[in-house]
C-alpha cells in the first residue's frame, strides 16, 4: 500500500467522518434512526456540483448544508407533526429526493467537474497532503462547533430529548421542536460531506449516496467499540476515529483484491459483526 492509497482512503475518511457526525447526532443524541441520510448525502453531491459548474464552489458547500437541513425539516415535521414513525418518514423522504435531486441536476444521472475550479483546485500546487489537510480542517471546525453546540442550553435540551422525552415535556421544552432541530442539523452536515465529497471526486452520481447510512453507522459503532466513555467529546471523538478506521479496512480490503462491487456488503458485515461484539461485551459485564 503506497502513501498515495493512503492520502485518498485518510480523504475519503475525513469526508465521512463529517457524514459520521451528522448521523451522530440523529442515532444517539436523539434516538432515532433516520434514512433521509442516503437521500441528503446525495442532494449535497448535486447541489455542490450544479454550483460548482457555475462557478460557486464555496456558495456550494453552504446551498448544500442548507438543502440539507431542509431535508432534515421535512422528515422532523412528518415525525412530529403527522405523527409518522421515524422510520418510515426518512423512507418517505429519501424517496421523494431521489427525484428532486435528478431535477437539481437537470434530469442526468451524473454530472462532471473535472475541469471546473473547486475548493481543492487552489491547492493543486501543494500536494500530496493539501487535500487531506484541508478536509480535516473542515472535520476539526465541525466538531469543535458540534462540541459548544452541545453544551449549550439549546445542546442540552436536544441532548435531554433523546435521553428521556417524557422528562423534557414536563419540564416545558417543545420536544418536538427538538426533534426537527436535530434532524434538521443531521440531514445539513450529512449534505455538507456529500457537498465536499462531489467536488474531490470531481462528479456527482444519483446513487452516490446509496449506502451512506451504513457507513455512518459502521462509523459509530467501530469508533465507540474501542472508545467507550460517555462524556460528549469522547463520543464525538470516536465518531471521528471510527470514520477513519472504517475506510482504512475497506482501502485494505480492495488492496488485497476484494472486488469493489462487494464494498456495500462487506460495510453491512462490518455493522453487523460490530453489533455482535458490542452485545457480547455487554452480555460478559452483566454476568461479571
Amino acid at each position: 500500500m503506497n502513501m498515495i492509497v493512503i492520502i485518498g482512503a485518510l480523504e475519503l475518511g475525513g469526508i465521512f467522518a463529517i457524514m459520521s457526525l451528522g448521523l451522530y447526532l440523529s442515532y444517539k443524541i436523539l434516538n432515532l434512526p433516520d434514512l433521509t441520510v442516503d437521500g441528503s448525502f446525495t442532494l449535497g453531491c448535486a447541489v455542490s456540483a450544479v454550483l460548482t459548474l457555475s462557478g460557486h464552489p464555496y456558495l456550494a458547500l453552504c446551498a448544500a448544508f442548507i438543502a440539507g437541513m431542509l431535508a432534515g425539516l421535512v422528515t422532523g415535521l412528518l415525525t412530529t407533526k403527522l405523527k409518522i414513525a421515524s422510520l418510515l418518514a426518512g423512507i418517505l423522504t429519501m424517496t421523494g429526493l431521489y427525484s428532486i435531486n435528478l431535477k437539481i441536476m437537470n434530469d442526468s444521472p451524473n454530472l462532471s467537474l473535472f475541469g471546473s475550479t473547486t475548493i481543492f483546485t487552489p491547492l493543486t500546487n501543494f500536494e500530496p497532503y493539501s487535500q487531506f489537510l484541508l478536509i480535516i480542517m473542515f472535520v476539526a471546525v465541525i466538531f469543535g462547533v458540534l462540541y459548544y453546540f452541545l453544551k449549550t442550553q439549546l445542546g442540552l435540551a436536544l441532548r435531554a430529548c433523546g435521553d428521556n422525552e417524557d422528562m423534557v415535556k414536563a419540564s416545558s421544552i417543545n420536544a418536538d421542536l427538538m426533534k426537527i432541530l436535530g434532524l434538521s442539523l443531521s440531514n445539513g452536515l450529512v449534505a455538507l460531506s456529500g457537498a465536499i465529497y462531489a467536488q474531490h471526486q470531481s462528479f456527482a452520481d444519483s446513487q452516490s449516496g446509496t449506502g451512506m447510512m451504513v457507513i455512518g453507522l459502521a462509523s459509530i459503532i467501530i469508533g465507540m467499540a474501542f472508545i467507550k466513555k460517555d462524556q460528549i467529546h469522547y463520543q464525538l471523538l470516536a465518531v471521528t476515529i471510527g470514520a477513519f478506521i472504517y475506510r482504512g479496512i475497506l482501502t485494505l480490503a480492495l488492496q488485497m483484491g476484494i472486488p469493489s462491487t462487494d464494498l456495500k456488503l462487506l460495510s453491512a458485515l462490518l455493522v453487523v459483526l460490530a453489533l455482535i461484539l458490542t452485545k457480547l461485551k455487554i452480555r460478559r459485564k452483566k454476568v461479571c
